[in-house]
């Protein structure tokens, strides 16, 4: 049955990626529920219609409502969109169990591994919530703030679950954002959490002044072993050719917008991974993943000689000039995909 494309939806999570896709949503003419733990910023936003933090120069619809409360975000609702750091994920998930509505379906916009076990956040999904309940992931090359501001965006819905992707486009859908299906679940989670470590060695790649050269080889190269341990997983090849894999992965290697791309830079100029945190204030999702990444790929037996340099840097403590360096004195061989 086809979902009303006014019903209401909760969005949990109002950091930046959990307002733009709200405020799409509302635009859109669906009454959206944002909840965020924050009950200061939370109240603040009620009041004033605008999140101070967030996109704090956009006014909120009349039709999207902000709480702390999430029994109050849950009250009503059929559909639940998440947009937590996959570090809060598990815990959000069971937060809202109790709160599901009999027939609730569960869509997560979130990019990442749970961290300490590797897993893909719909293994998580299942684990928590059973794999009966209809599930989706939205991913693909979207900065908060240009989706907010109402700039051209393509992205990609998959599930396996054709009648909620198919719902999930139209809430979606309008002038200016524009999403495709997929029942590739497992390669658009790929795609989405690997294009984050990638693009911090880009950044480090440009912080060091390597160039535009460079920069290219490793935004190949790392789709490469994007596609290596995507297939690894269980996704396909050609999800990781399309917007929510190389789409990403040149979105966030090639744009100070990225949180991701902006931490390599930070570290490629000499700051220590702490310094580069602390400017960007935000959750580097990259950082994280590399860590899991690096578990993965030797769980799988896959070569990844880009992002084992990304964790050498993060977690070894190895000088990035260090890491390229290791990286242009690996053996000689044919290019292989």
């Amino acid at each position: 049955m086809t979902e009303r494309i006014d019903a209401p939806i909760a969005v949990l999570g109002a950091g930046s990626w959990g307002m733009a896709l709200a405020l799409l949503l509302a635009r859109n003419g669906r009454q959206v529920y944002l909840w965020g733990r924050d009950k200061t910023i939370m109240q603040a936003t009620a009041q004033q219609r605008r999140n101070p933090r967030y996109l704090s120069d956009l006014s909120l619809p009349d039709s999207l409502e902000p709480t702390a409360d999430i029994a109050v975000a849950m009250s009503a609702v059929r559909d639940i969109l998440v947009t937590v750091p996959s570090s809060a994920f598990r815990a959000t998930l069971l937060n809202v169990k109790p709160l599901l509505a009999a027939d609730a379906r569960v869509l997560w916009a979130t990019k990442g591994l749970e961290q300490g076990s590797y897993r893909l956040l719909h293994q998580v999904v299942a684990e928590v919530l059973g794999d009966t309940i209809p599930t989706a992931v939205i991913s693909g090359p979207s900065f908060a703030s240009e989706v907010a501001k109402g700039l051209p965006t393509a992205v990609t819905v998959a599930s396996l679950d054709a009648g909620f992707a198919n719902d999930i486009v139209r809430a979606f859908h309008s002038r200016t954002f524009r999403a495709y299906t997929s029942d590739d679940v497992i390669g658009v989670e790929a795609g989405g959490a690997l294009k984050n470590v990638l693009a911090i060695a880009a950044g480090i790649s440009d912080g060091l002044g390597f160039g535009a050269n460079a920069r290219s080889a490793l935004v190949t190269r790392g789709l490469t072993e994007m596609m290596r341990l995507g297939v690894a997983l269980g996704g396909r090849r050609e999800t990781l050719m399309g917007l929510s894999g190389l789409g990403d992965l040149i979105l966030t290697c090639t744009d100070n917008q990225s949180r991701n791309r902006r931490l390599g830079l930070a570290l490629g100029q000499g700051k220590t991974l702490e310094q580069a945190l602390r400017s960007i204030d935000q959750v580097v999702e990259g950082v994280q993943t590399a860590h899991e990444v690096y578990q993965l790929a030797r769980l799988h037996g896959v070569d990844m000689p880009i992002a084992d340099q990304v964790y050498a840097v993060l977690y070894a403590n190895l000088a990035p000039r260090d890491a390229v360096s290791l990286l242009l004195e690996r053996a000689q061989k044919p290019e292989v995909f």
